[in-house]
């Protein structure tokens, strides 16, 4: 919790408001302002993490901030505060006694770059942009048109002014400005669990730059393991069955309703699961021959995506869904494909909507943008539902089968296992094949063993003659 300034008669209290689609928290990720700073109407001033994604907090108020309620990890209720705010003109903040540098711009412009989407429904108007800021190029460079003569630049970051400033108050080098000139780097800093304020710049201008903030990274892991490892025991002192706890750590907002999710779907569905294991010699040959001219080939996931869309053809039932009474089957013209994704903040499942009209091409495409925006944590809530049928390849990871757990409310999921080398029969003789393991989870509400194994077999049959579906794909 930061610690408030005096407080005024005049502050406005910023709750959280009501995100939507039964949210009812959100857990804060990291602030984007401190006590003292000067916001305007609509500026994001935190990241928090909802069950649907990580969003910025515009914040409705403009004046200065004179308390946060909350730090990095907690979870804040709707219509909880969020931030104090106090009219600039009436403050009781102390004024700085130091000139603006072209550095603090700079900073403040980078801390307004955020990493998520811009959560919407409250502010003004008058706001029309989407996504992350990017820093105006002459907030950077440029020094302020000011009408006292001009000074020589100071050649570091924290050079002594020109003219006597107030002495730091103890601590506040913490919030000292720091010449990050890409919020990419400021992101990398942030998703390295480092602290700016304490890398040490090696760029031309005293800017951090990657390579500093990758060494810092370095250096942390190698000296601050020991000392990591020390704290964590001192701060809990508990134990369990004769072993000292470590740590407690609650669960996320994403990670919650990933669970909620799963747990609804084990709960409630009478699943089964039938797997097969599968010559894939064939289409890992042709792969490379189906690039177009100049372009790379498509990923096996989106070969064999299209597969799975063509068999979803013949059947269907495996892309519909059951309606909350459970009496009703509803069927779909078309296939909404899910994409499980194993990112670092758990497992997301991006949809690819109308998945069936696309072409190989078209398919390869989308699951790249899909996978690098999941993995980024800038993954819209609206792309992440919808979806009628889920495909998971987990042999990315490195395994060759799953009992995987059908995303609610889909009915079915597909795995698909590594594609590797392995011994097998063709012809009497015994053969290198590259061999893949399919397994697929259906509801038996809606279909018995005898639909859902013909479904894989179609599968079966594209990926061991991938050239039976040519024009198709």
């Amino acid at each position: 919790m930061s610690t408030p300034l005096k407080p005024h008669a005049g502050a406005q209290v910023f709750l959280l408001p009501d995100l939507g689609e039964g949210l009812t928290e959100a857990g804060l990720v990291q602030w984007l302002v401190a006590v003292g700073d000067t916001i305007t109407t609509d500026q994001p001033i935190a990241e928090v993490e909802t069950a649907k994604s990580i969003v910025e907090l515009p914040s409705p108020f403009a004046g200065i901030v004179t308390a946060l309620h909350g730090t990095a990890g907690d979870t804040i209720d709707v219509g909880a505060p969020v931030l104090e705010v106090a009219d600039s003109l009436t403050s009781t903040a102390p004024p700085s006694t130091a000139p603006v540098q072209p550095e603090h711009e700079a900073y403040r412009e980078e801390e307004r770059a955020g990493s998520g989407n811009v959560l919407i429904g409250y502010g003004t108007a008058a706001r029309t942009s989407k996504g992350r800021r990017r820093p105006a190029a002459a907030s950077v460079t440029a020094p302020r048109v000011s009408a006292t003569p001009p000074v020589p630049a100071p050649t570091a970051i924290h050079s002594a002014p020109s003219t006597p400033a107030t002495p730091p108050s103890p601590g506040s080098s913490d919030r000292r400005p720091v010449a990050v000139r890409s919020p990419l780097v400021r992101r990398l800093a942030r998703d390295l669990g480092l602290d700016v304020h304490t890398i040490t710049a090696t760029g031309a201008d005293g800017a951090i730059t990657r390579a500093d903030v990758l060494q810092a990274a370095v250096e942390n892991a190698v000296d601050g393991v020991s000392a990591h490892h020390d704290a964590q025991e001192t701060r809990s002192g508990e134990t369990v069955d004769g072993l000292a706890v470590l740590a407690r750590e609650r669960m996320s907002p994403l990670r919650r309703a990933v669970s909620a999710k799963l747990t609804r779907s084990r709960s409630e569905i009478p699943e089964a699961t039938v797997w097969v294991d599968v010559d894939a010699t064939a289409l890992w040959d042709l792969r490379s021959q189906m690039a177009p001219e100049g372009e790379k080939a498509p990923s096996v996931t989106a070969l064999l995506a299209r597969f799975v869309l063509l068999a979803l053809e013949d059947y269907p039932v495996l892309a519909s869904r059951l309606s909350e009474s459970g009496d009703e089957i509803i069927s779909f013209e078309g296939v909404n494909l899910g994409v499980a994704a194993d990112t670092e903040r758990g497992l997301l499942v991006p949809v690819v909507p109308r998945a069936h009209a696309l072409t190989v091409a078209q398919l390869d495409t989308a699951l790249r943008e899909l996978t690098t925006t999941a993995r980024s944590g800038t993954m819209p809530p609206e792309r992440l539902r919808g979806s009628t049928f889920t495909l998971n390849n987990y042999g990315g990871l490195g395994v060759d089968g799953s009992a995987a757990i059908i995303n609610h409310p889909d009915v079915a999921i597909l795995g698909i296992g590594r594609i590797i080398e392995r011994p097998w029969v063709v012809d009497g003789a015994i053969v290198a094949r590259r061999i893949v393991q399919l397994s697929l989870a259906f509801d038996h509400r809606v279909c018995d063993g005898g639909y859902a194994a013909g479904f894989l077999r179609r599968v079966t049959e594209l990926i061991e003659h991938p050239l039976r579906a040519f024009g198709r794909v």
